[in-house]
């Protein structure tokens, strides 16, 4: 399999759980790369997988969500709102592949890395420092309740 997004230590939140969630979505941005790339009459696999990263995505941020209200973060409103717009983009691409109208792309690859690449860099990298100091442990939930109803 072509990786197509790569997990680095640069990309870490330092929260073993939401970069453990993280490395699932680039996982299966992968694969729908790879599903995109080099099987493009495969639209049901292509369909698939990206009923797949609709559900985890929203699911990984429920999980941010949670902890946000949990430990008081104070931009939890501005970060909610920048998922919600996220998820319908998601859901939006998801309904075109459904449709027919998208069949994958290259482009629809760069943007879900892109998307995925900024928003953890950028929004994510914003809050950890913030739920560290609040006392949520690094290791937190090494196999917790998502991992095992997700079964990674």
């Amino acid at each position: 399999m072509t990786e197509f997004f790569s997990w680095s230590d640069e990309i870490s939140v330092g929260i073993q759980e939401i970069d453990e969630q993280h490395k699932q979505l680039i996982s299966i941005v992968n694969r729908l790369y790879n599903a995109v790339i080099y099987s493009p009459g495969q639209l049901d696999a292509i369909k698939a997988i990206m009923n797949e990263l609709v559900q985890y995505t929203i699911i990984h941020f429920a999980v941010e969500e949670s902890l946000f209200r949990i430990f008081g973060y104070p931009e939890y409103d501005s970060h909610k709102k920048r998922h919600e717009d996220l998820r319908r983009q998601v859901i939006d691409i998801n309904d075109k592949i459904q449709s027919g109208e998208e069949q994958g792309s290259l482009e629809l690859m760069t943007f879900l890395r892109k998307w995925l690449r900024n928003h953890i860099m950028i929004e994510d990298k914003r809050y950890s420092p913030f739920l560290i100091n609040q006392g949520i442990k690094e290791t937190w939930a090494s196999k917790s309740w998502i991992g095992r109803i997700w079964g990674s």
